[in-house]
């Protein structure tokens, strides 16, 4: 029995020493193994430096193209948007009887805003025109007393010549008096005449020498009532000369109180002087507003333009048509707003902007969207640049 399971057993046994027959082949293994082992780290580290050398390559391109790119490009971040706003004040004061409008409302040239109370115009208006009328008849009196005035003249001519003749007959008269005197004196020495005689003569002398002094006077009135009449006809005729009753200055000047009358009426609706978006509403119902006072601002949206600063050294590479393009803090970098440089200002302005533009790349700027970007920091000057808003 024990024979038999040595038999048994001795095939479990050489199974179990088989593997005595390994160390004979294990130093060709090992050999294999080594020479494996150190091809593979000299093959990784070929690998690693040939990726290397790409990427080195390949960022050496793209800084080459990129420079290339952007020769002759500045950027900023230094730029704002802003607008040539206009600034809606009331030309004529009264109360706001009525408001249309409210902050970021869209507006269009002409249209309504505000409303004051029409009435104080009203009244100014109808007593404008009401002097109109006035002066109207007043001038119209004017061209009546001128042909009157003619005729006045030409009667104080009938009066000279009526005086004339009277004076005529007067100096005939006196003649005829001191010619009888004489001859009633000389006949008076000799007895031939009486004393009463010579009495008669002499009061009639003195009649008709008090009859020419008459005369004269009168003639002497009649020739001045004929000057006064002349120089009341030239008054008259300064009023009227080289102008008809329609145009006769002081017509002229009643018709421009009425125009303005209806112009202040015409100013209490307040509209629109240019199309835009509504800012800086402050117009409440039943407030009492001056001329002069600002209501609000309309920024026209269609025509904004940017503002960029940029250092006094970089201004050599900027120049007027010179392309440009901008990114917008508001959109960021995938929407591109590109333009023209349209003007370069002379020194830096201290103003603030409402919004920030970011240039993509150079110095290029543009009009046509609201903001503009000024800066108060020394040796900047802003670029301002018109772009296409599409």
């Amino acid at each position: 029995m024990s024979n038999s399971n040595t038999a048994r057993n001795s095939p479990v046994k050489l199974l179990d020493s088989a593997p005595a027959a390994e160390p004979v082949a294990a130093p060709a293994q090992a050999e294999r193994a080594a020479v494996a082992d150190g091809r593979a780290p000299a093959q990784t580290r070929k690998r690693l430096f040939l990726i290397l050398a790409a990427v080195i390559v390949v960022a050496a391109l793209a800084t080459l193209t990129w420079f290339w790119i952007t020769a002759g490009q500045v950027t900023t971040d230094n730029a704002y948007v802003d607008a040539d706003v206009a600034q809606v004040t009331p030309l004529y004061g009264g109360p706001v009887a009525a408001a249309y409008v409210s902050n970021t409302d869209i507006v269009k040239k002409g249209q309504l805003l505000v409303v004051l109370d029409s009435a104080d115009a009203k009244l100014a208006l109808a007593q404008a025109q009401a002097q109109l009328g006035q002066v109207q008849r007043r001038v119209l009196g004017y061209f009546a007393n001128d042909a009157a005035l003619v005729g006045q003249v030409s009667s104080r001519d009938a009066d000279i010549a009526h005086a004339a003749a009277q004076l005529a007959s007067a100096e005939a008269d006196f003649t005829r008096a001191r010619v009888e005197l004489s001859r009633r004196q000389a006949l008076s020495a000799s007895g031939a005449v009486s004393g009463d005689e010579l009495t008669q003569a002499q009061n009639a002398f003195a009649s008709a020498e008090a009859a020419l002094a008459g005369a004269k006077a009168a003639r002497a009135q009649a020739v001045a009532q004929k000057t006064a009449a002349i120089g009341q006809r030239s008054v008259n005729s300064a009023l009227i000369e080289g102008a008809s009753a329609e145009d006769n200055p002081e017509v002229a000047a009643e018709r421009a109180k009425v125009a303005q009358a209806e112009l202040n009426l015409a100013r209490t609706r307040i509209t629109a002087p240019i199309d835009g978006v509504i800012a800086r509403y402050s117009v409440q119902v039943g407030q009492q507003v001056q001329p002069g006072q600002t209501l609000m601002t309309i920024v026209p949206i269609e025509a904004v333009y940017v503002n960029a600063n940029y250092k006094e050294a970089q201004l050599r590479q900027v120049h007027l048509g010179q392309p440009a393009v901008l990114t917008s803090d508001l959109y960021g970098g995938s929407v591109k707003y590109h333009g023209k440089v349209v003007g370069i200002e002379p020194a830096p302005p201290s103003r603030s902007f409402p919004r920030r533009m970011r240039p993509a790349t150079g110095s290029r700027w543009c009009s046509g969207c609201p903001c503009e970007s000024r800066s108060i920091l020394p040796s900047c000057a802003p670029i301002r640049c018109a772009w296409d808003c599409q």
